[in-house]
């Protein structure tokens, strides 16, 4: 067969974090005979070598080549494109790995749009990745259609003969940013980039001990020279004007306003933030030009303009404040409709502890200028956010606990002016969102486990992301769960923090049905049973019911339906199977998504009293101290008769 995809890993000292890339490249759902995996190890000096040889004489589709330390990643993957056979190469780093389907939807979808790039969606687990450039499947991205400059790491799949035909190679030595150099001129030379983002290709990993070669402290003047270069792609590629603007845009908004706002300032040292600063001024005021700045918001051109005026202190001033200000997303409601959670929320920004309040009209901040002080910085801000309130954002995100993957959620918002004291007013958004367990995770179902809701807010100058809630506990809004689409679905307030999140096929003691009464059954002529449960399901639903009981033969299963009942309730039916129930008390359990996966059944606070002659009585369990008794004398009698039984076969062998 011919090799579809080569995947290629640099290699240097990763321990035992290469595991689970190594795991990743083995569970892919492209054969094995269709794509080949080359690990360039770089003169590691762990185990790693032996592990990975060990490896390759163990599957024929991998690869080890081993040289000498380079210093960086550059080479290893430049030796691993010469040695690919691929129609694609496919770059992955050491300590992060693929999804299971990774390989196959991205040769899919490159082949199908003859893309010479295919960018796949990422999930960064303590690290941040792009979110914006994958809102949606982008199936023909330029740099001037698509937020593709936001996505500079390697981890994509490109086309060996777009390659071959470019001679675009990886820069080499030790160095910084030499996947900028490469992943921009990429972009701007391929025939056609392909954004993939309906399913989670691509985990980027910090690792437990923060040893990421991207997570140490650099050389300021090494890795602003590196910069430079990343920049001289850009003009070498594009003319003077609006798009390579908003191209260096780029580099000056993320490595260096970035840098030197907020607490990613204040963490760093003193000494270390002032050569940060030299060198960063150094850039600026050499490479970006007027057209530039004006494109950033509101607070990074103040950032960008402090740093070109050369206001270290007041820098340092401005992100001690910035620090402070966050958004706010409290939960106002939530109720099934139609077979979807709607989700409603208010949200605002927040400084030391109170609901930021502006002036009703002001002047937002200048395109060059730097603010006189703090007060007039913050008065350029406020504003710029309520002149443009009427395009402020709010977004909710559901964010897989144990994958970090993050979906956006349809939101329909309306935007607020709401007076404070002195004349002020604060800015509200407030939004429903719409969640549908069928396809809220980019197309596909939400699967098993635990999803947390982030609220996006941009406002003004900021765009910054919050957890939902929590929600104040008087008048929380009620929370039921669901059964939809083959999935139970709970929407719950997490112990800590009190914040939404939504438990997916997991719960069990948590569904709200503890509360069940006796009057809350009924048994009918025909021997049917009926329960009215606080669960709601959009349609009629086929469920199974488990009877455990004391009779001498094993559990009794039965199918069963649930059907909506008045407002997000349903009704439980099912046939009693009553020949053999006779004479035994029976306990119901009940499987809610019998077709997802290994059946998960609830035990329901009730049980079933069966006369022998058929009669049935409905009554609440046990009370805990009598089921306490009954274990105690079962036990004890137990006990008795496993002695009584020693003391026999002692009798014997005497």
């Amino acid at each position: 067969m011919p090799v579809k995809v080569s995947v290629v890993v640099p290699v240097y000292n990763p321990g035992p974090y290469v595991e689970d890339c190594i795991a990743s490249v083995l569970r892919q759902s492209l054969p094995p005979d269709e794509f080949e995996v080359i690990f360039v190890d770089d003169g590691s000096t762990d185990d790693t070598p032996a592990r990975l040889d060990a490896l390759a004489a163990e599957h024929p589709h991998i690869q080890v080549i081993h040289q000498a330390n380079s210093g960086w990643s550059g080479k290893p993957r430049n030796v691993g494109i010469e040695a690919s056979r691929g129609e694609f190469v496919m770059f992955v780093d050491n300590d992060d790995y693929l999804g299971d389907e990774a390989l196959e939807r991205m040769y899919e979808y490159g082949v199908e749009n003859k893309a010479d790039v295919i960018v796949g969606k990422m999930a960064g687990k303590g690290r941040p990745v792009p979110v914006e450039l994958f809102r949606r499947n982008h199936p023909h991205a330029t740099v001037e259609n698509a937020p593709l400059i936001d996505s500079l790491t390697p981890h994509k799949m490109v086309r060996r003969a777009f390659l071959d035909r470019t001679g675009l190679r990886f820069p080499e030595g030790r160095r910084r940013l030499e996947d900028h150099v490469f992943v921009t001129e990429a972009y701007l030379r391929a025939d056609n980039v392909s954004v993939l983002s309906d399913y989670v290709c691509y985990y980027h990993v910090k690792r437990d001990d923060g040893s990421n070669a991207g997570f140490q402290r650099f050389d300021p003047v090494g890795y602003f020279k590196n910069l430079r270069e990343a920049l001289d792609v850009v003009e070498r590629y594009t003319e003077p004007g609006p798009l390579r603007d908003r191209l260096l845009r780029r580099w000056l908004r993320v490595e260096i306003v970035e840098r030197m706002s907020g607490p990613r300032l204040l963490r760093k040292p003193d000494d270390y933030r002032r050569e940060l600063f030299r060198e960063m001024r150094g850039v600026l005021l050499e490479r970006f030009g007027p057209g530039v700045a004006p494109g950033l918001r509101p607070g990074q051109r103040i950032v960008a303009a402090l740093i070109r005026e050369d206001r270290y202190d007041e820098l340092v001033a401005y992100a001690q404040w910035e620090t402070g200000v966050a958004p706010r997303a409290v939960p106002t409601g939530a109720e099934w409709r139609d077979g979807r959670l709607r989700i409603s929320f208010t949200a605002e920004y927040h400084s030391a502890g109170r609901a930021l309040t502006f002036a009703a009209d002001g002047t937002g901040a200048p395109a060059d200028d730097a603010p006189r002080d703090l007060d007039e910085a913050t008065a350029w801000l406020g504003a710029a956010a309520v002149d443009g309130f009427e395009k402020a954002t709010a977004d909710l995100i559901l964010r897989d606990r144990a994958s970090s993957a993050s979906f956006f959620q349809p939101v329909e918002l309306t935007r607020e002016r709401v007076p404070a004291e002195d004349g002020r007013i604060r800015l509200v958004l407030r939004g429903t969102a719409t969640v549908d367990p069928a396809g809220a995770a980019g197309g596909a179902p939400l699967h098993t486990g635990l999803w947390d809701a982030y609220v996006r807010v941009g406002l003004g100058g900021w765009t910054k992301d919050c957890r939902l809630g929590p929600a104040p506990r008087h008048g929380r809004p009620a929370l039921c769960a669901g059964v939809v689409a083959g999935r139970v679905v709970l929407p719950y307030w997490t112990k800590q923090y009190e914040n939404f999140s939504l438990d997916v096929d997991r719960a069990t003691r948590a569904l709200g049905l503890g509360g069940l009464t006796p009057e809350d059954a009924a048994v009918s002529g025909d021997r049917r049973i009926s329960l009215a449960l606080p669960l709601y399901v959009a349609d009629r639903t086929d469920v199974l019911l488990r009877w455990t009981g004391t009779a001498s033969c094993g559990p009794l299963e039965e199918t069963g339906t649930l059907t909506p009942a008045d407002g997000n309730g349903s009704l439980l039916q099912t046939a009693l199977p009553l020949p053999a129930m006779k004479g035994a008390a029976w306990r119901p359990e009940v499987c809610l998504a019998p077709e997802a996966g290994t059946p998960r059944y609830v035990a329901l606070p009730l049980a079933l009293h069966v006369s022998r002659t058929g009669g049935v009585r409905v009554a609440g369990p046990p009370a805990p101290g009598l089921v306490r008794r009954l274990v105690r004398t079962v036990r004890r009698v137990a006990g008795a008769a496993r002695r009584k039984i020693a003391t026999k076969d002692d009798t014997r062998r005497a």
